[in-house]
């Protein structure tokens, strides 16, 4: 198994990276443009994925880590709820809106998979064995 050094490495950080990115840009393309409360919610709820994958990896704890992970995909759990509020505003198409429910539904399992892999390890400090 290959160590995992820095949050970086994590495949479900660098996965919610990428969704970040696709509501970000998402947000600015559609009609999303002029609904500011709206926007920023969708793009919060989104980024709170990645940098609570970050923040629990570098809290140097299994504990902690787990918690700062459940939050993350409570975060992708918000995001994919946002996403049919901008399907049902007419902000995106249904094609988009499946797309993206079912990369948050992807994030959300394999961040459910990491917790349940670091309920089980007695590896306790930051440096992470790859499941």
């Amino acid at each position: 198994m290959a160590t995992i050094r820095r949050f970086e490495d994590l495949e479900i950080w660098q996965e919610a990276r990428r969704l970040a990115k696709v509501i970000y840009k998402l947000t600015n393309e559609t009609e999303f443009k002029t609904d500011f409360k709206f926007k920023e919610q969708i793009k919060s709820s989104s980024g709170s994925i990645m940098d609570n994958i970050a923040e629990g990896f570098e809290r140097d704890g299994n504990l902690e880590f787990r918690q700062f992970l459940a939050v993350a995909k409570g975060s992708a759990g918000e995001t994919r709820s946002q996403l049919y509020r901008a399907f049902d505003y007419e902000y995106i198409r249904e094609e988009t809106l499946n797309e993206l429910k079912n990369d948050f539904e992807n994030l959300s399992g394999k961040i459910k998979k990491f917790i349940s892999y670091l309920n089980k390890t007695d590896i306790k400090g930051s440096k992470f064995q790859k499941p």
